[in-house]
C-alpha cells in the first residue's frame, strides 16, 4: 500500500503536508467567507464589505492580498475615474469551491448537534 500524506503526524513528515498547505492558505477569520462570496459571482470592495459588515476596510484589504498573493483571487484595476477595482476567483481558487460546499454541508448537517 502506498505511504498515506496522513500515515504520520506533520512534524515528522519531511515534506510538506497537504493539510497544512491548505490551512495556510485560508488561515485567517475572513478568508473562507470571502472566497465563497466570490465564488457567487465577481465582487467590488465596497460589496465585499457589505456583505461582511463586521470586517474593517484594512482587514479585509489584507484578507484580499493575501488571496491574491496565494492565486486564489484575481484583482482586476480598471482605469476610471473613481477607479474601479473588482475580484474574482482564480482557476485555482474555483477549485476550492467543492471544499467551501463541503464545508457548508458539514456545518448544516451539524447546526443543531
Amino acid at each position: 500500500m502506498a505511504r498515506s500524506w496522513f500515515s504520520e503526524p506533520p512534524e515528522e513528515q519531511k515534506e510538506i503536508c497537504p493539510i497544512t498547505l491548505t490551512q495556510n492558505l485560508i488561515a485567517g477569520r475572513w478568508k473562507i467567507i470571502i472566497l465563497w462570496h466570490l465564488s457567487v459571482q465577481t465582487r467590488r470592495f465596497n460589496e465585499l464589505q457589505r456583505l461582511l459588515p463586521n470586517i474593517s476596510k484594512g482587514i479585509l484589504a489584507r484578507q484580499l492580498r493575501e488571496l491574491e498573493e496565494d492565486q486564489m483571487v484575481h484583482r482586476e484595476v480598471y482605469k476610471e475615474v473613481p477607479p474601479k477595482v473588482e475580484y474574482s476567483l482564480t482557476p485555482k481558487g474555483k477549485s476550492f469551491i467543492p471544499i467551501l460546499e463541503s464545508m457548508g454541508e458539514w456545518g448544516e448537517k451539524h447546526i443543531m448537534s
